[in-house]
């Protein structure tokens, strides 16, 4: 006994000393971090999620209003001189200002078809993301006669100082009022739920709610991209990061990033908080997830198209495979996932890790879903194939696509997937009639260290998808399907 007390005190101090450890080193990289400025400062008058539960969509759209005048007159109004400068997105005179391009997509939209809806879709966007993030989607919803909801999430879509407050009850309560609104406007007719990264998780949430739960709203079907259902083990540890800013001289240690915010719609600097509450939302699904297996519920769920590359340093792409693929019934769900381009000009420089990514989410055994693999048809070639594991099978058939690799992307990933290689802001050949302030996906880094105000590193992350086309066509085949619910 006295040894086993002897070995728990040292354990404790060490656990102490580890955590004191932790707490200098990010009070000293606060002290010398970069300064905060009005932006992380400002911190809107969210609603609460108690108050979102009570509002319709007109209340919400008024008090979002409210929020951005906020935002001008705290912090575009105040900006200091130094801060005045055309990479800043809240200077007013800067070309990425969201005032300053064709449509703010930082803002909830509620967009009906020219004739009478077809059905409504939800979006749920990314975190630090906009309903920017599934603008494309929403094209294509539009497109084929269905009223789009987009809801703008707390502490989204003003400024990063929004995501120090902001909540998973929050993002919750904002998804159940955007269905809400899709109901309002398209009853008794079809309904789908989009999510991407944070917003797939949200996605799901909701719909494992509404399993227990009808009246909130149950979609008719799920379509997830690069969904958030299980982060990096590092995220476990991210409020720990953030305990320093207790104290008043390290309040800069409330932040992972402090960097220039040069994006439209999407803030570059990270608060501890977002990244707490992101993975506090994995728990939550997690926890719902295994309840409704416990409970026999899961069998109510819709079918669920998933897209999801294989190397994705957000989220968890085996997290998409194990914790939900493998929990659905057999229902007609499908997961798409895109390997990594076995024919880029790096070729001997890809690490092995990524080289077979994919190989470790293939089917072992028959599944109860259709499992696709966008890949090269050979080895060096940029033709592409469409690699097929129907439910219920082990082996593949293969379908040409006619969409080529581009030899200049090692792979796609976490932030490529929902955007076109024509996407203003984040496409690789961006469309002229599609200006967006700054093309972040064009821009070739090469040049001097020092010379750009941002980090080159923050650049070179594969921005958009050439796959696109073929990904909403997918999308596009289920819109005529009733829902494949279990035998």
């Amino acid at each position: 006994m006295s040894f086993a007390l002897g070995a728990l005190k040292y354990l404790l101090i060490g656990a102490a000393l580890l955590l004191a450890s932790v707490f200098v080193v990010r009070g000293w990289q606060a002290m010398r971090g970069p300064p905060l400025q009005p932006w992380h400062l400002h911190v809107p008058d969210e609603p609460t999620a108690g108050q979102i539960d009570n509002m319709d969509w007109g209340q919400w759209m008024r008090r979002e209003q409210a929020i951005m005048a906020g935002v001008r007159a705290n912090v575009t109004d105040k900006l200091p001189k130094s801060a005045q400068i055309p990479q800043n997105r809240y200077f007013a005179g800067a070309p990425m200002n969201p005032a300053n391009l064709r449509q703010d997509w930082n803002r909830s939209l509620s967009r009906a078809p020219a004739a009478p809806p077809r059905g409504a879709i939800v979006l749920l966007h990314g975190l630090t993301d906009a309903p920017y993030s599934l603008r494309h989607v929403a094209d294509l919803y539009t497109a084929r006669g269905w009223h789009v909801v987009a809801i703008r999430l707390p502490g989204h879509g003003t400024v990063p100082g929004g995501l120090t407050k902001a909540t998973v009850e929050q993002w919750q309560a904002a998804t159940r009022l955007a269905v809400r609104e899709a109901r309002r406007v398209a009853p008794n007719l079809p309904l789908h739920i989009a999510g991407y990264s944070n917003g797939g998780a949200l996605a799901v949430a909701h719909a494992l709610d509404a399993t227990d739960d009808p009246a909130l709203g149950m979609p008719d079907r799920i379509v997830l991209v690069s969904p958030m259902i299980g982060l990096t083990p590092f995220a476990r540890f991210t409020g720990i990061a953030g305990l320093p800013a207790i104290f008043p001289a390290f309040v800069q240690a409330a932040w992972l990033d402090i960097i220039p915010e040069y994006n439209p719609f999407k803030y570059n600097s990270f608060p501890v908080k977002a990244g707490a509450e992101a993975h506090r939302l994995t728990t939550v699904l997690a926890d719902k997830l295994e309840q409704a297996r416990a409970e026999q519920r899961l069998a109510k769920l819709p079918p669920i198209l998933a897209f999801q590359s294989a190397v994705d340093s957000t989220v968890s792409a085996r997290a998409v495979v194990t914790a939900l693929y493998d929990q659905l019934p057999a229902n007609g769900s499908e997961l798409v996932l895109f390997d990594i381009n076995r024919a880029a000009y790096v070729g001997p420089l890809v690490r092995e890790s990524a080289r077979q990514a994919v190989d470790g989410l293939l089917p072992t055994s028959p599944r109860t879903y259709r499992l696709s693999v966008v890949t090269n048809a050979a080895p060096g070639s940029t033709d592409t194939v469409v690699r097929t594991y129907e439910a219920g099978a082990t082996g593949a058939t293969d379908t040409p696509m006619g969409i080529p690799y581009r030899r200049d992307f090692t792979s796609l990933g976490h932030v490529a997937l929902p955007f076109p290689l024509s996407d203003g802001l984040y496409g690789a050949e961006p469309a002229v009639d599609d200006h967006q302030g700054v093309a972040l996906g064009a821009l070739a880094v090469r040049g001097e260290n020092g010379v750009l105000s941002v980090s080159p590193g923050a650049l070179t992350r594969v921005s958009s998808n050439p796959f696109l086309p073929w990904m909403l066509g997918r999308i596009d085949a289920t819109l005529g399907q009733a829902p494949t619910g279990p035998e």
